[in-house]
């Protein structure tokens, strides 16, 4: 009983490629989240004013913004390990240069601008390519607790990370964490260097060779996947105008309210802290948790998203803006969870990785508008009316994205549906018109590492549906 218990929770760190690869992400995230501090602090070292040290956040953010489309669909083209190990190559080298540039000096700000730039760059590519990885080295039926992994991986690193940064930045200099951040990333590129993925099939034995469309016609087929699913372009549209108008603020005047009355940068430190255990707390009980209605349930994680601006607004203690915190945590971690496996879960592996870029693009785009706006607005119009805006936001989005059909229409798919007639299943297989065939690091999924063994028959049963299926796989409005 235990060990199925076990099983139905964490059983996914028995499949060797996702432990190898969780092993490195996880180095990787906390070295991210140590040199953020040393960074921010080695560029105000640098005789550098707040508006620069802005201007180096900021290049980070918009290299992401303008790339992430092209990103997904490099990602699905080429293949996600071969992305994200590049992807790695490039923030290994950026934090490596700079852990140089400090140790020999003080970089002016060109530089600090330039190797963020390259590191957002990186970032880029490889967000799309991971939830698509995670299709290929994750059991489908632990597929959410891989992703309940992530955020707990996620949460404890924004808390731990920190910290220790702070503590390294004050014995060592930034130049040692940013150096180690360099090296948490080297880890990452080893540990994706070690997967073991079923090799891509260039295509069944004696078949005609299929001619491969442009990187142009791979967005657009991704773009047409995301548009063909309302639940997929509600939630990205809440989230776009969600990050601008409710999360926004809490990061932004957040610290400036903590600053004013909340008792200063160690209480503000507390209240994050206690946003980080909320968030940990709900990932370990969404392990081994498999909703009928996932989509439903990540929704309703939304509503908790809102709650911090709503003691902000009303200038509340620091106790009631902790409570709040610990539920956005929560929240946070219920609707990351459960959306990205539903993303998994529904949409074709081969198409994965653009789906989820258009997904992240309208966050980072009009998300980061907040961050310029909020201060401006705040002095305006007062930060409990900036606050008090957010909280309506939040929580009314969330009971419109709610009260869709098509959200409460996502089931849990454990496995592949398998409908009486064959068709669909044979439409996967198949070589569409304009594509070659998917398989290891370009999309095939853990559960089809044989259906080479099937292909051939089903070629041959469904040979005279493949155009058809082919159609209805391009067609928008069939989803």
């Amino acid at each position: 009983m235990r060990a199925e218990w076990l099983r139905s929770r964490i059983g996914v760190l028995g499949e060797r490629n996702f432990r190898r690869f969780y092993a490195g992400f996880v180095t990787s995230l906390l070295g991210s989240s140590m040199s953020t501090v040393a960074i921010a602090w080695a560029v105000l070292e640098s005789g550098v004013s707040a508006t620069g040290l802005g201007l180096v956040f900021t290049a980070n953010v918009v290299s992401q913004v303008v790339l992430l489309p092209l990103a997904g669909a490099i990602a699905d083209r080429l293949g996600r390990r071969r992305v994200m190990l590049a992807a790695d190559v490039l923030r290994c080298g950026a934090q490596a240069t700079l852990a140089t540039a400090l140790a020999l000096g003080r970089p002016a700000l060109w530089v600090f601008i330039f190797l963020a730039w390259l590191g957002g760059t990186g970032t880029a590519f490889f967000s799309p390519a991971l939830d698509a990885l995670t299709v290929e080295i994750a059991p489908r039926d632990q597929l959410g607790n891989a992703n309940s992994l992530y955020g707990l991986a996620g949460s404890a690193t924004r808390i731990a990370g920190p910290a220790l940064g702070g503590i390294l930045v004050a014995l060592a200099g930034p130049a040692v964490v940013v150096a180690a951040d360099a090296a948490s990333y080297a880890v990452s590129v080893l540990a994706l260097s070690l997967l073991t993925l079923p090799a891509a099939e260039p295509g069944q034995q004696g078949a005609a060779p299929v001619t491969r469309p442009t990187l142009w016609a791979d967005m657009a087929e991704g773009w047409a996947d995301f548009r063909s699913r309302t639940w997929v372009w509600a939630t990205t549209v809440q989230f776009a105008f969600f990050n601008l108008i409710t999360w926004a603020p809490w990061m932004l005047l957040g610290p400036v309210m903590g600053r004013a009355y909340l008792g200063g940068a160690a209480v503000w430190g507390v209240i994050m802290a206690v946003q980080g255990a909320g968030a940990i707390t709900a990932g370990l009980l969404c392990l081994g948790r498999r909703p009928g209605r996932p989509m439903v349930v990540a929704t309703i994680g939304t509503f908790f998203y809102a709650l911090p601006d709503i003691p902000m607004a009303l200038h509340a203690a620091a106790p009631w803006v902790a409570v709040a915190a610990f539920g956005c945590g929560a929240g946070s971690a219920v609707f990351a969870t459960f959306e990205g496996t539903a993303m998994q879960q529904q949409i074709p592996p081969e198409r994965l990785a653009r789906v989820t870029s258009f997904a992240l693009f309208p966050s980072y785009g009009i998300g980061v508008i907040g961050y310029a706006v909020d201060g401006p607005l705040a002095a305006a119009l007062g930060p409990a009316m900036v606050f008090g805006v957010g909280a309506i936001y939040g929580l009314f989005s969330s009971a419109v994205v709610l009260a869709f059909p098509a959200i409460r229409a996502v089931r849990w798919l454990d496995k592949e549906p398998e409908p009486a007639d064959a068709r669909p299943r044979a439409a996967r297989l198949l070589v569409l018109p304009g594509r070659g065939a998917q398989g290891g690091e370009r999309g095939q999924p853990r559960d089809h590492r044989d259906d080479h063994r099937d292909r051939q028959h089903l070629r041959e049963v469904e040979f005279g549906r493949e155009r058809d299926d082919a159609e209805r796989h391009r067609d928008p409005a069939q989803g």
